[in-house]
């Protein structure tokens, strides 16, 4: 498998995280592009196959923007204002057309990671 995708894990919770909103962004110098839109299925992933595949799949710069914030509120945690976290981006590169990049984030109110997944 080739292309980007993502999955989003509620470490609080112990599930996905589901109904999240998540931003696609091409960077390019100061230039920053969004690709689309899309939100989390019940398993914590994007429906409709990876993010990125095929033409759209090229070497550059990028960068996912989870709305951590409005996913929190929804479940009804009561987070204070502002947020610690609410938006969190992760700008990555992309070097390899030909190669999987899988860009997971586990998520807590008050922390997350990410590292690139297989």
């Amino acid at each position: 498998m080739t292309g980007l995708t993502t999955h989003v894990l509620d470490t609080a919770a112990g599930l996905p995280a589901a109904g999240l909103v998540i931003d696609l962004y091409r960077l390019s110098g100061d230039r920053r592009e969004k690709l689309r839109s899309v939100t989390t299925n019940s398993d914590g992933r994007v429906d409709g196959g990876p993010l990125l595949a095929g033409e759209t799949f090229v070497p550059g710069e990028y960068e996912l923007v989870f709305h951590a914030g409005d996913y929190l509120r929804g479940r009804g945690i009561a987070l204070p204002e502002p947020a610690f976290l609410d938006i969190i981006p992760i700008r990555f590169g992309i070097a390899d057309s030909a190669a999987h990049y899988h860009v997971p984030l586990l998520l807590s109110p008050f922390g997350y990671s990410t590292y690139r997944g297989s």
